[in-house]
């Protein structure tokens, strides 16, 4: 299985606009971050569960930089999307599947909580209430609410409920791999959910404490928790420089970056 990091920044993404901090000023490509997601290369060919058969490129929340992500990272095919909330910097790339429908000629499978389904359905009103005039055309999605684990190209998926801020967000877990982005919170009853997890990528904003996001601090003691033997840090502010933050992190755990690559053996 394989992970490709399409964006590792927070809602701003790095830089900020109209900002002259050194990390936004810096010539490190790693400190150029896109908003947050993820793509995941199942690498694996068979039947799920609703979905067509040949499910293996699976992407995660469809950021407002999805067309500028996928042609940075040469992504031609998704087969799925799970989205893991509502918020903007989350969920506007919406009307970029749309290209997908035409390539591939299907509908775009997508998954996630009842209300995270709903804000789309409210979001996106144009998609499921099309108006007389619909210029270039519009997505062609089917949505499917998650309760729980399902199977994505033969290979399940775990719902991770956590908690971002006082908004319950999905995380979600395959095999050894666990991504937990926009949280400040793990409820007690999530946890059994991450047994066994050994390599993550986890939300980190900043040092400093925040209200909604786990701060470096803590998401290291995420990690220490998990035992997990990698870990990558994402939704990252302009507070953080690549190369000095991840000189100060414990071997095993560095800052994620944009159009990073990272192997998982299932």
């Amino acid at each position: 299985m394989k992970i490709t990091v399409l964006g590792s920044g927070t809602s701003h993404g790095v830089p900020f606009i109209g900002c002259e901090c050194a990390v936004c000023r810096s010539t490190d490509p790693r400190d150029k971050r896109l908003r947050p997601s993820i793509l995941i290369d199942l690498g694996t060919r068979g039947s799920g569960l609703a979905i067509p058969d040949a499910t293996r490129y699976v992407l995660v929340d469809t950021s407002p930089d999805l067309r500028q992500q996928c042609l940075a990272n040469g992504v031609n095919r998704v087969d799925a999307i799970v989205f893991t909330h509502a918020h903007a910097d989350h969920v506007c790339g919406f009307d970029d599947i749309r290209r997908f429908n035409t390539m591939q000629q299907t509908p775009m499978t997508c998954f996630g909580s009842e209300d995270t389904l709903a804000d789309l359905r409210r979001m996106f009103s144009y998609v499921f209430k099309p108006p007389r005039q619909s210029g270039g055309g519009l997505p062609k999605v089917q949505l499917f609410p998650l309760g729980g684990p399902f199977s994505l190209g033969g290979v399940e998926v775990v719902p991770v409920p956590v908690m971002h801020g006082v908004l319950p967000v999905l995380g979600l877990r395959i095999g050894s791999f666990a991504y937990l982005t926009d949280c400040n919170r793990i409820p007690d009853t999530s946890w059994p959910l991450l047994d066994g997890v050994t390599t993550v990528i986890v939300d980190a904003l900043r040092h400093r404490a925040h209200s909604t996001h786990f701060n470096v601090d803590d998401a290291l003691a995420v990690v220490s928790r998990l035992g997990a033997a990698r870990a990558y840090f994402t939704h990252i502010s302009h507070d953080l420089g690549h190369a000095e933050t991840c000189a100060q992190l414990p071997r095993g755990v560095e800052l994620a970056y944009d159009g990073q690559v990272i192997e998982i053996d299932r």
